[in-house]
């Protein structure tokens, strides 16, 4: 993974490059103040300040260099993103103009984020950043490291981030933070209780599994972090169109994105009992697959009739979200990539968030502005409750009809968390499907940063 930390490094004084971070609505100000020669440039490059721009700039001395990078008057994190990838390799000393506000820095970092695992050609210099805010460095560089992590498992192929391979990769952060690690692997599914688990991932040649990653002291308050771990998705014997399968390795994104949570939540030390659990199964296709039409039992006993083995995620969360909720945690946050419902709905770039808890919804808005990381409220409507109606079983795992697809998907897993439990579910896309300062087109942990902002602010002290 990118070094960050060599990125982004305690100003110590030495001759570095001076970016002045510049919005629009102070540019004139900023001419009036500059040299003749610098206003001539300036002009001469039609440089408006807007966001995202770059121009460099002679210095006064000789040797010197020095550059000017457009802003938003309110910068958002990733405000830097552009000038990372823009200035000439080297140090720089940024400084907002004209008050000496802080730097983000987040966007400087993730801009040079290289996901290398298959590349040959050697990366470029780096752009290192000075900086003297401390703490805001420490922040920047977690959930930079947290990000990264992130994307780099959703982007890795499914040949290679099989379900073991993302046992190994909890494991690793287990490993990083001393946390305990437990997996339940193949028929044991079935003998220890997790049938819908074991049913969605029997036909891959990778056995599924229940990952269960625990940190923390056990007389803190009960944190449970649940992912979607479907390493890929063929759609099952409701197979999946050509088109539609092509991004299928970053379905587990939903895991990927709560593992990321989970390790900003050990890094900091935060005094809450962790709990981070991921069914990891890949949904294929063979003689032993689950069919339209089959009942399984689930975990908490209710028994679902399989109208759609494309609707593979909301089973394996439920036998997940019924073992977080046998600890009766003070809270559980899932995130899965579960619904195209939900992208038509509110697009790639926007999760859907699920509650029935009105005081954790608002705290997730809040979070969600605070960071920058947008997502946006969806009702569990109620009244679609019976679309889920089955004739023969509890429930069907999927409603006929084009309608409301991500809210009866989420109605499903609400099934699955006993009233009283505080529960957030996150509709993720869990992908870049256009590239943006910072944030390359293909996998991505969004809501993190809001995600992790309400945990934090709640487990505080």
């Amino acid at each position: 993974m990118t070094d960050f930390s060599g990125l982004l490094i305690a100003d110590d004084g030495a001759p570095a490059g001076t970016l002045t971070l510049l919005s629009a609505d102070r540019l004139d100000e900023w001419l009036r103040q500059a040299s003749e020669r610098s206003r001539a440039l300036v002009a001469a490059q039609g440089f408006k300040a807007a966001a995202d721009s770059v121009l460099l700039l002679p210095g006064e001395a000789p040797g010197e260099i020095m550059a000017l990078a457009g802003i938003d008057a309110a910068p958002g994190p990733f405000a830097l993103a552009e000038a990372a990838t823009r200035l000439p390799p080297g140090r720089w000393r940024a400084t907002r103009w004209p008050e000496a506000e802080p730097v983000p820095m987040l966007g400087w970092l993730l801009a040079q984020h290289r996901f290398d695992r298959y590349r040959t050609a050697p990366a470029k210099p780096p752009r290192i950043l000075l900086t003297r805010a401390i703490a805001a460095r420490g922040e920047a560089l977690a959930l930079a490291e947290a990000t990264a992590l992130a994307r780099d498992l959703i982007d890795t192929p499914a040949a290679d981030m099989g379900p073991a391979d993302l046992a190994a990769a909890v494991a690793a952060q287990g490993r990083e933070f001393s946390a305990s690690v437990g997996t339940i692997v193949g028929e044991a599914l079935v003998d220890q209780g997790f049938p819908m688990i074991h049913a969605v991932g029997r036909a891959a040649a990778q056995a599924p599994r229940l990952i269960d990653l625990g940190w923390g002291a056990a007389d803190a308050p009960k944190l449970t972090i649940v992912g979607k771990g479907i390493t890929f998705d063929t759609g099952g014997l409701n197979i999946k169109p050509g088109s539609a399968m092509a991004l299928m390795k970053k379905d587990m994104g939903g895991a990927a994105t709560a593992l990321a949570l989970a390790r900003l939540v050990m890094q900091a030390g935060l005094r809450v009992r962790l709990r981070l659990l991921i069914p990891a199964a890949e949904n294929s296709i063979a003689g032993n697959a689950v069919r339209p039409g089959d009942v399984l039992r689930s975990r908490a006993g209710k028994t679902i009739e399989i109208t759609n083995t494309d609707a593979e995620g909301r089973l394996v969360l439920a036998d997940a979200l019924t073992l977080a909720a046998e600890d009766k945690p003070d809270l559980i946050i899932d995130f899965a990539t579960l619904t195209g419902a939900a992208r038509v709905a509110l697009g790639p770039e926007l999760p859907a968030l699920f509650t029935p808890d009105e005081a954790l919804a608002a705290a997730f808005a809040e979070a969600a502005t605070e960071t920058a990381d947008p997502l946006w409220r969806l009702p569990l409507w109620a009244g679609y409750g019976d679309q889920l109606k089955s004739p023969i079983a509890d429930m069907v795992n999927s409603a006929e009809g084009p309608f409301a697809g991500a809210i009866t998907a989420a109605l499903f897993l609400q099934a699955f968390v006993p009233a009283g439990i505080a529960w957030a579910h996150l509709d993720s896309f869990a992908w870049n499907n256009r590239a943006r300062p910072g944030r390359p087109k293909g996998g991505e942990a969004l809501a993190l940063r809001a995600a992790w902002a309400l945990i934090r602010r709640r487990y505080a002290g």
